[in-house]
């Protein structure tokens, strides 16, 4: 860019600014703003750093206007001081009223003002035209590094075509044509190679402004690049037939994706797989051959965990929805099945419908079944002081606990078979008595441990919690609402409370202290 030459020709200003501008695919007014502060910055050196040098362009007929601006004050200005006592009144940039009302007496200023002297244009030489090349250079590039972020940073979340531009150090740089992007090692698919000149598809997914520029962000491995991907190939996701509720993916091995139909007339499953499975093969293909698993989707947790698994067949699934765990049962054939290599099935399957998920064979889960089953009968045989055929019965009848006995309605004991209204008042008062004489135990070994009251009756803590952490040191309100979320599970590792619900406990218990903290301030 000839900038010397650009300064004397306005025609010719214009002509470069409207050449660059198509280049750059930035505003005109952009490229004429930048050579008007390479000017301004001639200027100065040439009249002085010191002024207020501004320049203008005119955008019609490309003419240029160099000028010194002085701002007009109060006359006071001229002796205010700073804290240290220097004045703050600046004689080069600024002038008082009555000295301009002196200096020009034929024009009214007022306090505020700007007073225009008109300066003669600049003969540029060859550093002066170098300066001003480099100001505008660099204003260009802000600008096109402006438009750039402006124009991906509302793209996020889309696919695009690029083409390899240089591989370092295992990330791939791609070029869109009018600018650039990074896929970063850990976003591309294991083992997937790229050179120079190769044609990439990939995934935005954050656009940000740096020091060098605006980065766009690429990636192949997210979950929502496979989504996408599907979009492209299945025209009933992209008007919205279909819809694409969960994805989840081991990049480059395998991955599952949970798809519902809007319309009872469209399989979603057959509409992504496509005739002669054209349609999911062709994501296969674009993600180096990874495995892809398409399931129904369902608001029942159960049946979108049965359907999560594949080809593994369940015989039973147990929900906790306390802890978000789901305890799945397979024939003992279909373990490894259901787990998959390296435990790759059940880990999508988690993913994919958000729980955590238990697999247990059918001769494991009897044999824990049992367990329970004569854990429970045991206590109601020391508990009610009954002979085993009636604890058995309240077992088989749903009863897990002592609590269950003592605050049932008697009706409902008494409608057991063999049980009749007698039985039930008694298995009631006996149920009753245990919990009493238990009660005092439990408050005597809390009085023994120092266990403060209100720690006790802390709602969503039981008895035998509180005596673990009792026993772990923590035995006041202060001492539970120090403790780490972390802590009390170690303490107390079968609790069968949620780390949710936990922490809201402890949040709760910290409640005094930031009453006491507003109390202060």
């Amino acid at each position: 860019m000839a900038v010397n030459q650009v300064i004397h020709g306005s025609t010719e200003m214009l002509q470069i600014a409207d050449a660059v501008a198509r280049e750059k695919n930035i505003d005109r007014d952009t490229v004429l703003d930048a050579m008007a502060n390479a000017i301004e910055i001639a200027g100065r050196k040439k009249y002085g750093v010191e002024h207020n040098i501004k320049a203008e362009i005119d955008k019609k007929t490309g003419a240029i206007s160099l000028f010194r601006l002085t701002e007009v004050t109060e006359d006071a200005a001229e002796a205010a001081v700073d804290e240290e006592g220097n004045s703050t009144f600046n004689p080069v940039q600024q002038i008082t009223a009555s000295r301009a009302k002196k200096k020009f007496p034929k024009a009214t200023y007022a306090v505020g003002d700007f007073i225009r002297d008109e300066l003669p244009p600049i003969d540029f030489g060859r550093v002066a035209a170098q300066t001003a090349k480099q100001v505008i250079v660099q204003r260009v590039k802000d600008a096109e590094r402006e438009r750039q972020y402006d124009e991906f940073k509302d793209r996020v979340g889309e696919i695009v075509n690029g083409t390899v531009k240089r591989v370092e150090y295992g990330n791939v740089t791609v070029d869109f044509g009018r600018a650039e992007a990074v896929i970063r090692k850990d976003e591309l698919i294991p083992r997937e190679n790229f050179r120079p000149g190769d044609r990439i598809r990939a995934y935005i997914f954050d656009v940000r402004r740096e020091k060098s520029g605006p980065q766009v962000f690429l990636s192949r491995v997210r979950p929502e690049f496979m989504a996408k991907l599907f979009m492209q190939e299945v025209p009933e996701i992209y008007d919205g037939i279909i819809e694409i509720k969960a994805v989840a993916r081991d990049p480059g091995s395998r991955a599952k994706i949970a798809v519902l139909s809007n319309d009872f007339s469209v399989n979603p499953v057959l509409s992504c797989v496509g005739v002669r499975g054209s349609r999911v093969q062709a994501v296969v293909n674009e993600l180096q051959g990874e495995k892809v698993d398409i399931v129904h989707y369902s608001e029942d947790p159960a049946t979108f965990i049965v359907n999560a698994l594949s080809s593994a067949e369940v015989s039973k699934v147990v929900i906790d929805e306390d802890s978000g765990r789901i305890e799945v049962v397979v024939p003992d054939d279909q373990l490894s099945l259901a787990i998959g290599r390296r435990g790759q099935n059940v880990r999508l399957a988690a993913q994919l419908t958000g729980w955590s998920i238990d697999i247990l064979t059918e001769e494991v889960e009897s044999e824990r079944r049992t367990q329970e089953f004569n854990r429970l009968s045991e206590l109601f045989i020391e508990a009610l002081n009954v002979e085993e055929v009636i604890a058995h019965l309240l077992v088989t009848e749903g009863f897990s606990s002592v609590e269950e006995v003592a605050y049932v309605p008697t009706e409902d004991l008494a409608n057991i078979e063999g049980f009749d209204e007698n039985v039930a008042e008694e298995l009631k008062n006996r149920a009753a008595e245990y919990l009493k004489a238990k009660e005092a135990e439990v408050a005597k070994k809390f009085k023994e441990l120092g266990v403060e009251p209100a720690l006790a009756k802390h709602e969503g803590l039981n008895s035998d919690i509180v005596l673990k952490l009792a026993e772990g040191g923590i035995k006041t309100m202060d001492d539970f609402a120090g403790l780490a979320t972390d802590e009390f599970f170690e303490m107390v590792p079968k609790s069968g409370i949620s780390r949710d619900d936990m922490e809201a406990m402890i949040m709760k218990a910290r409640e005094a202290w930031f009453a006491d903290d507003a109390k202060k301030a």
